[in-house]
């Protein structure tokens, strides 16, 4: 039985992926310039690839277009941080609900999270992080919100990367998603949903405390966490 190749990514594809993946890890740092020759040097292509990788990043919300400055990794303050975990609240604590309804498989969950025990570094972490939340919402039955929180995904896990570098809670929320985790398990939608909505919550008041909260920002200035 013949098996069919499995296709080869386009150069923007691979380049689009690799310059994620570095925005992701903490190797490029908000704020940071992403130049299209030195970008196109260093992965052996040309400046249109890059370019056109670069302009889908913007579309997902990691690269900032500038007419006068270029591209340049998007930088994450309190307003920001908020806008997509408002979101976040809003849609992922329901889609898991009917995952744990459904009694869905979470096996992927489960892996997910023995990968970021596994990890010795912070990108690790953040990754098998991105890999458990989407576990969890995934097997939700409803493709339209599956795939509005995919596109969330990217800009969550840079708020994740940029938190974690001046709040290395990780381990705090370790224990959070094993108890998410038990309770979809044991088909208790409504628990797992309020376990996956205090998780959320928690993360983002910690490392983004309100403008209004004592120690946050004041109204226009920037977040506590720093970059």
């Amino acid at each position: 039985m013949d098996i069919a190749p499995s296709p080869i990514p386009s150069r923007t594809q691979y380049v689009q992926e690799a310059v994620k993946h570095a925005i992701l890890t903490g190797r490029l740092r908000p704020g940071q310039a992403l130049v299209e020759a030195e970008l196109a040097a260093q992965f052996g292509v040309s400046k249109t690839p890059v370019r056109e990788a670069l302009k889908t990043l913007a579309g997902r919300g990691l690269v900032v277009m500038s007419e006068y400055k270029g591209a340049t990794v998007r930088t994450v303050d309190t307003a920001m941080a908020h806008a997509v975990y408002d979101v976040r609240l809003l849609l992922e604590p329901e889609a898991l609900r009917r995952t744990a309804t459904a009694r869905a498989g979470l096996e992927a969950a489960g892996a997910a999270l023995e990968r970021s025990d596994a990890a010795d570094d912070p990108a690790g972490r953040s990754l098998a992080n991105r890999d458990f939340h989407r576990a969890l919402y995934l097997p939700c039955g409803n493709p339209l919100l599956t795939r509005m929180l995919d596109e969330l995904r990217d800009q969550a896990a840079l708020v994740s990367a940029v938190a974690w570098q001046a709040v290395p809670s990780w381990e705090q929320e370790a224990l959070e998603h094993r108890e998410i985790l038990a309770r979809a398990l044991d088909g208790d939608a409504d628990g797992a949903g309020r376990a996956l909505h205090d998780h959320i919550a928690s993360f983002v008041r910690r490392a983004f405390p309100d403008r209004e909260s004592p120690g946050g920002e004041s109204p226009g200035g920037e977040s506590p966490v720093r970059e």
